[in-house]
């Protein structure tokens, strides 16, 4: 068998399983570890998989699958801006005038509808605080928003301030809502791939008085490396595509409202 055929034939297997062990394709294409090892990092290379100790898993099915913030902010940009409509509609109407907003793309879709939508004058005050510096930017942009940027390590990948001084910042805050997004939310509760995002959202969740998630239906019913919050510590899903039936169920047994954009 030609390499292309073989890596094709690895491909589709990731495809089926998800993960492939270098010791088993060794031995079903008869070839050694380190023929292997070579077409699984060609496969890393075109994107199809992710290497990992032992063998490779399907980079769509990785925990630490990351896109960087231009690729994600492309990826249904029509139903994260329903989502940001519904989310203005339903809970910034509801009269929280205090707001902890967190990164993404999702809740950067949130922050340009609020600018858009909020009175400039004679209207409610509005105090809002985020890690995300471009959050931070356009909100500022608008007279009657007060901003308060959250410093912290800038990390390039989405834009985010983590760390300690970030954790810190958010953990002396007690906004009326806070507002984040997700990279996986099923049944076992939300989750993102990297520890320092975790951390930083896990204080953001413990800080409000009430909590909305923003998640368009690409991460409903999947999983990333790192949970920060179960099911029953959100008070509100605000989404573009109904959850799955069990999905639906265990939100409903968390007591989570669901709002479908």
């Amino acid at each position: 068998m030609l390499a292309p055929q073989r890596r094709d034939a690895i491909a589709a297997r990731l495809r089926t399983d998800g993960r492939v062990l270098v010791t088993e394709l060794a031995r079903d294409f008869r070839i050694t570890t380190e023929t292997v090892r070579r077409d699984l990092d060609a496969l890393e290379e075109a994107g199809v998989a992710r290497r990992v100790h032992g063998g490779a898993v399907s980079a769509g099915r990785s925990s630490l699958v990351e896109p960087a913030v231009a690729e994600r902010a492309s990826a249904n940009a029509e139903g994260k801006r329903r989502i940001a409509r519904l989310a203005c509609e339903r809970l910034l109407a509801s009269g929280a005038t205090s707001v902890l907003l967190d990164a993404g793309t999702t809740t950067a879709a949130l922050a340009d509808e609020i600018v858009a939508t909020w009175p400039e004058a004679g209207g409610p005050r509005l105090v809002v605080a985020t890690h995300s510096p471009a959050i931070a930017q356009a909100l500022a942009a608008h007279s009657a928003i007060e901003v308060h940027a959250i410093g912290g390590r800038i990390r390039a990948v989405t834009g985010a301030a983590v760390g300690a001084q970030t954790v810190l910042a958010i953990g002396a805050l007690r906004p009326d809502l806070v507002i984040l997004g997700t990279n996986g939310l099923d049944a076992a509760g939300l989750t993102t791939p990297d520890p320092d995002e975790a951390a930083v959202k896990t204080a953001i969740v413990r800080a409000g008085r009430r909590v909305a998630v923003l998640a368009d239906g690409a991460k409903l019913d999947e999983a990333s490396l790192v949970r920060f919050a179960g099911l029953d510590a959100v008070d509100v899903l605000l989404t573009d595509t109904a959850p799955s039936t069990e999905l639906a169920a265990a939100l409903d047994a968390a007591g989570c409202e669901v709002h479908v954009a």
